[in-house]
């Protein structure tokens, strides 16, 4: 991907050189409206399972497993990555955007570093 990817808190203002920026969470941001959250898509499709999401609860301990884990989910799904990168289209730069506290061990980092792995179309 010829693209930049960035990941940025939903609770960031949006800012403009955000480009398309995607809601990469199953759950609905609380506290944000959709007229502030400025999105293009909301990405559930491949936000981790809930069970995933309750196994790991942001437990520093879980982070590699975490990653292990979501990573073979999105493996096995791939109508809902398929529909990522259709949203993400020629986009030249594209924002991550994930509610969590937590900046570097979240699901939106993982999905960062997928997309970024996969070879170019």
């Amino acid at each position: 991907m010829g693209r930049v990817l960035r990941v940025r808190r939903i609770y960031d203002p949006p800012a403009a050189e955000d480009g398309v920026r995607i809601l990469v969470d199953r759950l609905w941001p609380r506290g944000v409206s959709k007229a502030t959250a400025a999105l293009h898509f909301w990405a559930r499709a491949v936000a981790p399972s809930p069970e995933l999401r309750r196994w790991y609860g942001h437990e520093a301990a879980r982070w590699e497993e975490f990653q292990l884990r979501y990573r073979a989910e999105l493996d096995a799904n791939p109508e809902g990555v398929a529909e990522l990168l259709a949203q993400m289209g020629e986009a030249e730069t594209v924002t991550l955007l994930f509610a969590s506290r937590e900046s570097r061990h979240n699901s939106a980092v993982v999905l960062q570093a997928y997309l970024q792995a996969l070879p170019a179309a």
